[in-house]
């Protein structure tokens, strides 16, 4: 039969042997070994106001996490970092280090979050220009044969060396860095019936470019030895000139001459001019 609160003939006494256990350091089943059965209701009744010593307390399991979170807060991590490590939710990390000051982002790491918020906006956009970029190259499909004609003339007076009043020079002369624009001007020659070893090529680079790597990515463009390319001619480099065509992707500029071409050169001024003349619309 177990003692109860009010069953106990001299209370006081028995608190004063339990508060003696509990303070040497025994558990409430030590106590209760000692003094006899007792209910949970008398035993608290005999230790209130008696902590229970640290070993019998039951280890909290979030008081290393808590601890781990700090730690990571005051290295500078964010919220939503010490969430992904610790695996706890927003709320108690707030809870655990609300009291520690904000981290500071250095130059770089605000910049590396501008990069990651703004990516997807970015990647969404150059998707969109590729598929307008390719939508708009299907509306064009094969061109003709005049169409090409027509293409040929409109590029080579847009971009072709030309002969001046002050300064007579019918030859036939392209140059530029596009690749794109020297297939389009090697295929409209080849329509205009020139002859490959009527062509001379060779390459304009500034000097502190690979001009070895150059040469070659020209030649094999246009499908010729690059031993037969003429001598490179260098640009001197300017160093108060901030110069963006650098890097692998910089092959300088092609420079594309057609030999004994000065009634070719009046063709393709006349060509020109009937387009333009073609090209008028009654008011």
């Amino acid at each position: 039969m177990t003692h109860t609160y009010r069953d106990q003939p001299d209370f006081e006494a028995l608190r004063s042997q339990a508060v003696t256990l509990r303070r040497a350091g025994l558990s409430r089943r030590q106590i209760r070994e000692h003094l006899g059965p007792l209910t949970d209701a008398t035993l608290t009744h005999l230790l209130d106001g008696e902590p229970p010593p640290e070993w019998t307390k039951r280890p909290n399991a979030k008081d290393d996490l808590r601890e781990k979170a700090r730690e990571l807060r005051r290295a500078g991590r964010t919220y939503d970092e010490i969430v992904t490590e610790l695996g706890v939710s927003k709320s108690s990390v707030s809870l655990w280090v609300r009291d520690l000051p904000k981290p500071r982002k250095s130059p770089e790491e605000m910049r590396q979050m501008r990069e990651a918020r703004w990516a997807p906006h970015r990647e969404a956009r150059d998707r969109q220009i590729e598929q307008t970029k390719a939508e708009a190259a299907a509306e064009i499909g094969k061109l003709s044969d005049r169409d090409l004609f027509l293409i040929g003339v409109g590029l080579y007076w847009s971009e072709g060396s030309k002969s001046k009043p002050h300064r007579r020079s019918e030859r036939v002369t392209f140059i530029n860095s596009d690749p794109g624009m020297i297939k389009v001007y090697m295929a409209w020659l080849g329509l205009l019936g020139v002859e490959p070893e009527n062509l001379r090529f060779a390459v304009m680079i500034h000097e502190s470019a690979d001009v070895a790597t150059a040469e070659h990515y020209w030649a094999n463009l246009v499908g010729v030895d690059v031993a037969t390319f003429s001598k490179t001619t260098l640009k001197k480099h300017n160093p108060k000139t901030v110069r963006k065509n650098v890097g692998a992707g910089y092959h300088g500029c092609l420079v594309v001459r057609v030999l004994q071409s000065a009634d070719l050169y009046r063709r393709i001024e006349g060509w020109w001019y009937g387009i333009v003349l073609g090209a008028k619309r009654p008011a």
